[in-house]
């Protein structure tokens, strides 16, 4: 998968799929750069990456 623009959302990324997350790619007419799931499938936890979300500090958080 290529990687994220922003090393803030990189390093966040990376933090989450060593916490037991996996990366669901995102469509090609998506506006999401990925979907953060849980491995265990649980559809409450799941999150979309944006590719340019406005304050991208925040969005790593």
């Amino acid at each position: 998968m290529k990687k994220h623009p922003n090393k803030h959302i990189r390093d966040a990324i990376e933090f989450a799929l060593q916490n037991g997350w996996e990366i669901v790619p995102a469509g090609k007419s998506a506006h999401a750069f990925c979907r953060l799931r849980c491995v265990k499938k649980h559809t409450e936890h799941q999150m979309s990456v944006w590719s340019t979300p406005r304050n991208p500090e925040l969005h790593a958080k």
